[in-house]
């Protein structure tokens, strides 16, 4: 595997780690809570994280189907990591965003079944990663709705920032379940 892939998906896999932690802190009983009346559950913040997952796994699917049709050669480049910028604004949880209507989650998944949820669009967003091993993927972007262009290593990055957002958005719930 190209050391580019290595690197994003060792973040990746570092915040998946995270994540599982986070949600086994959560009492059981109380994942499908939702901590407060404007508040997701930890159930629920799975179920977006699938959500959100699955809709940028599209993005880069057509993004590198694109590149593709063009002739897209192999890497040559070096790795660009997301901006500091970008890390500090979906880091900072003080600054709430709001979801949009497809990635909201529909609250009907227990724990178990949102887990199953998100492990699914993690395995087919490296699937569709992988299946571009070694091509020029720090040539082919697309734009985040509020970040601007991203290249597909940057995706892979912000999957794992976006993750690790929620991640403490459910230790949060921990913290207040006790």
């Amino acid at each position: 595997m190209h050391t580019h892939l290595l690197e994003v998906f060792a973040r990746l896999d570092a915040q998946r780690a995270t994540l599982r932690a986070a949600v086994d802190s959560v009492p059981p009983a109380r994942r499908r809570e939702r901590p407060g009346p404007d508040r997701w559950s930890a159930a629920e913040v799975l179920e977006h994280l699938s959500l959100v997952e699955a809709r940028f796994t599209d993005w880069v699917a057509k993004a590198i189907a694109g590149a593709r049709e063009t002739g897209l050669g192999p890497e040559h480049a070096e790795r660009a990591p997301l901006s500091p910028e970008i890390e500090g604004v979906q880091s900072d949880r003080t600054r709430p965003r709001i979801a949009p209507p497809p990635v909201i989650p529909g609250g009907t998944l227990d724990d178990s079944a949102a887990w199953a949820a998100v492990e699914r669009a993690r395995e087919t967003f490296r699937k569709t990663v992988t299946a571009a091993d070694g091509l020029a993927l720090s040539g082919v972007t697309f734009a985040h709705p509020a970040f601007g262009t991203l290249n597909v290593y940057q995706w892979v990055e912000f999957v794992a920032l976006h993750e690790a957002r929620h991640t403490a958005q459910i230790k949060e719930i921990a913290a207040q379940f006790g």
